[in-house]
């Protein structure tokens, strides 16, 4: 059985509905909202932070 170290961000709190992040070796980054930690989303290192990049500044077109 391994671990996996799941992260919340630092802004989060002590909310209960978070997303968190964990990294395990390689190229998956797996995903999963603190309040259903059972459902889990895989992707990329780099889909992830294409996704992120579009977050920012995608909307808005700048």
């Amino acid at each position: 059985m391994s671990i996996t170290n799941w992260q919340k961000s630092s802004y989060s709190g002590n909310a209960s509905n978070c997303v968190e992040l964990a990294v395990p070796p390689g190229e998956a980054v797996l995903m999963r909202e603190s309040d259903q930690p059972s459902v889990q989303v895989v992707t990329t290192r780099a889909a992830l932070l294409r996704f992120l990049r579009f977050m920012q500044v995608g909307a808005t077109g700048e």
